[in-house]
């Protein structure tokens, strides 16, 4: 025999109610946004800040200790070539890259765009590199 819970079809018409933005039977209060504001944040939409994001360059924390215990300093011109050489070496679907800049040499997650770790120019003598499917030398 079915029988239907009085407690249990409450409980479902409560959630419609507040599904349908009913409350008590009266309209839950709808957020408005100031005229003219879309939602961006300075000029940009959520979208194009979602994208930024996912686009920028991150150093794992086995690659920040390196940099660090190596003393290697990441200038602006050093970045700016490592970004360029990552979205060189995605363009060409490559996973796992070995890139150099000057005398820097650096393991890179190509689609996660992680700095795997980091070498300066003594670290890279007499080393080998595997697990790598590209190599990008930076000029």
């Amino acid at each position: 025999m079915n029988t239907i819970d009085p407690k249990s079809s409450d409980i479902q018409s409560r959630i419609m109610a507040s599904r349908a933005g009913l409350v008590g039977g009266v309209s839950a209060p709808q957020q408005t946004r100031p005229a003219g504001d879309s939602g961006a944040v300075q000029g940009r939409s959520f979208g194009d800040l979602l994208k930024s994001k996912t686009e920028e360059l991150k150093f794992s924390a086995h690659a920040s200790s390196r940099l660090k215990s190596r003393g290697i300093e990441m200038t602006p011109e050093v970045q700016e070539k490592l970004e360029k050489a990552v979205a060189g070496a995605e363009s060409k679907g490559s996973r796992d890259s070995l890139i150099i800049v000057k005398d820097l040499a650096f393991i890179v997650n190509v689609p996660n765009k992680t700095v795997i770790t980091a070498m300066d120019g003594e670290s890279i003598k007499d080393n080998v590199f595997t697990n790598i499917d590209s190599t990008v030398i930076a000029s």
